[in-house]
């Protein structure tokens, strides 16, 4: 027990200060994350929208990550990553505290759209923040932490979200606005006069690494833009987590709506007590590579686990493995890009790599729950685990170029 407990103790250390605060925005931040698991059953059940409707909306979610992603990343560059943060949290209040009143298809598509650009605008600021904080040596531990406290945060909000939604599916939005105001105001009170450890870094690099020095174009940059490619398919065959796994869990396995909600809330659970030990552990003995290719196709395994016809433990060891392979895959994404980039450029490439996840919520529901329809569960299973398979072999080929 002395030894656990030392690892854990061990794991944490070292992270700076603003890295914790950061962790603290962030976790009030996505707190409030009531309205997307509520969004659909809000449009079907309050709105009577149709499926095809409902569908449209949350596209537009996701045509709006994409969109705020790049805008994010490139307002980084040209404004710098605390007014980026400041004015997307502060934005993103009224947005909440108005958005039910759009009560038609059309307006509230566009309030959606609207708002996720604004709200997403905040993440390619906040990593380059992460970046810019860091202590070098430690930078993958505090993207953990920040992840840590995304998922601590998508525990608690949901949780709240039905509480609320039990009275009425308007305090959704009002305790998101809450919640994004708190982050604000923690924000700029801690950051408003901070200034980066990392502020420096490019002036000491060596005359001879002349390429190095020079600020590349994300978008223009091969190697990185092959690397967001194969990020989008993790993304595009992990999100199944997200839409057609639930799905699974109801029509294909017969569980109700409360043992769904527990299974997946124990993903959650699994990251926020062994992520950060496990990251420590890990980037101590393989390189990013090796642990990128491992965690891709741990992830694919699980997927192929749903395919055996056992009973509810099975499905939590499989869930178990997935967050095995999210916790070894996706907080070095944020490392390769943030070291890929120069100074001036970090905003660009956090953004170009937030694009990339982002992408992947437009398409990702689409074509799991065709696959599903069209071909069953089974073929989905296989297939998803063939992407992860083939996106690990692309990781470890892309990234030894990189």
């Amino acid at each position: 027990m002395k030894r656990i407990i030392q690892l854990y103790i061990n794991s944490y250390k070292g992270l700076s200060k603003e890295a914790w605060l950061l962790a603290i925005v962030m976790l009030i931040n996505r707190t409030g994350s009531m309205v997307i698991p509520f969004l659909s059953m809000y449009m079907s059940s309050e709105l009577n929208f149709s499926k095809s409707q409902v569908g449209i909306v949350l596209g537009c979610f996701g045509l709006g990550s994409v969109c705020g992603s790049w805008l994010g990343g490139w307002l980084t560059d040209k404004l710098g990553n605390f007014r980026v943060q400041a004015v997307s949290l502060i934005l993103v209040v009224p947005l909440f505290l108005v958005l039910p009143n759009f009560k038609t298809f059309e307006g509230l598509a566009l309030m959606i759209f609207i708002l996720t650009l604004i709200a997403d605008t905040f993440r390619p600021a906040n990593s380059v923040a992460v970046a810019r904080y860091a202590k070098p040596e430690n930078l993958t531990k505090a993207y953990s932490l920040n992840r840590m406290a995304v998922n601590l945060g998508f525990s608690i909000g949901p949780a709240l979200g039905g509480f609320l939604a039990s009275f009425s599916y308007d305090w959704i939005f009002y305790g998101n606005a809450i919640a994004a105001f708190a982050a604000a105001i923690v924000f700029v009170y801690f950051f408003r006069n901070r200034i980066p450890r990392n502020k420096i870094k490019t002036l000491n690099i060596p005359e001879d690494k002349e390429y190095e020095k020079k600020d590349r174009n994300a978008y223009l940059d091969p190697p990185f833009i092959v690397f967001n490619i194969f990020c989008c398919l993790f993304s595009m065959a992990f999100f199944q987590l997200l839409s057609t796994l639930p799905l699974f869990y109801k029509e294909d396995r017969g569980m109700s709506e409360g043992a769904i909600g527990l299974l997946l809330g124990f993903s959650g659970f699994v990251i926020v007590l062994f992520e950060m030990i496990l990251v420590h552990g890990v980037e101590r003995r393989f390189t990013p590579r090796q642990v990128m290719i491992y965690g891709t196709a741990i992830a694919g395994l699980s997927y192929l686990m749903l395919n055996a016809p056992f009973g509810l433990a099975w499905l939590y060891l499989a869930m178990f493995i997935l967050s095995t392979g999210e916790m070894l895959t996706l907080p070095f994404t944020a490392t390769i890009s943030a070291s890929r980039a120069t100074f001036n450029t970090q905003g660009a490439y956090m953004g170009f790599n937030s694009l990339a996840f982002a992408a992947a919520n437009i398409f990702s529901p689409y074509l799991g729950t065709y696959v599903a329809e069209h071909y069953g569960y089974q073929t989905l299973w296989y297939g998803t685990a063939l992407v992860l398979l083939f996106t690990s072999m692309g990781f470890s080929w892309i990234l030894k170029k990189m």
